[in-house]
């Protein structure tokens, strides 16, 4: 590895989940200092240090107390914050007349207060930085969207708006924000869907056939992007939403899978 991170002092929500693993594993490799955040540490010991991808932190990004904590946490153990990746998300699989309230005020808390809530409380660290970072998580069903992820596309069309926000007013003090918008990634989420669906090989054989690519995307895929972003090679990088879906949204027309 070229050592891009080294030194740099990293926060990643939803470390512990396909793309957030990937993140910070590659992260570690490029040197970097991680904290791995996300509710559990998926079987192993709670502040475990020797986990892959970093040191895992328990923290809850609904929770502001939860947050102040864990940036508090940073502050003592390092007294600054580089690079703030917002990995943390879920999905709901419904129109928006069979989504509950509770449904839809549980999803924007995750994916859209929890993006709120860690840039708001992470800022005052980033500004310690000599150039700080946030890579917040869109998709590409914050352009377009996919039939019966009513509630999913509301959240990610949210993201992308405060991220263009934020890197207008934090720019001035050095951090950059930018957000990136995958299409169809092999996590467990993806793999999800393939077994709800009853036919997995053939679906997953369609996935890959309405893409330009002919194949989905990996959370390694998504990694190579974020470092780019949280690397000083990014400099000049703000306010933008980066699509990253192999080709899918570049087409005219959509196979409704």
């Amino acid at each position: 590895m070229s050592g891009r991170l080294a030194g740099k002092v990293a926060l990643v929500t939803g470390g512990r989940g396909g793309i957030g693993r990937a993140i910070c594993d590659r992260f570690s490799r490029e040197g970097a200092i991680v904290f791995a955040a996300d509710l559990s540490a998926q079987g192993s010991m709670d502040h475990a240090d020797d986990a892959p991808g970093g040191t895992f932190t328990r923290l809850d990004v609904t929770n502001e107390v939860s947050v102040k904590a864990a940036m508090e946490t940073i502050d003592a153990e390092h007294h600054r914050l580089d690079v703030l990746v917002n990995a943390a998300g879920i999905e709901i699989e419904k129109t928006i007349e069979d989504t509950s309230l509770e449904e839809w005020n549980r999803i924007f808390a995750i994916n859209v207060t929890g993006t709120f809530l860690t840039c708001k409380h992470a800022l005052p660290l980033l500004r310690k930085s000599a150039g700080g970072s946030i890579v917040n998580f869109g998709s590409y069903d914050g352009f377009i969207a996919d039939p019966g992820l009513a509630a999913y596309c509301a959240t990610k069309g949210a993201v992308h708006a405060l991220t263009r926000a934020m890197a207008c007013d934090h720019g001035p003090e050095g951090i950059r924000v930018n957000a990136i918008c995958p299409g169809y990634i092999d996590t467990p989420m993806l793999q999800s869907f393939f077994r709800d669906s009853g036919d997995i090989e053939s679906l997953q054989q369609a996935v890959r056939d309405v893409h330009p690519t002919k194949t989905y995307g990996t959370p390694e895929d998504i990694a190579n992007l974020v470092l780019w972003l949280a690397s000083d090679e990014a400099r000049y990088a703000s306010g933008q939403l980066w699509v990253l879906d192999g080709g899918l949204s570049a087409q005219v027309q959509q196979m409704r899978l």
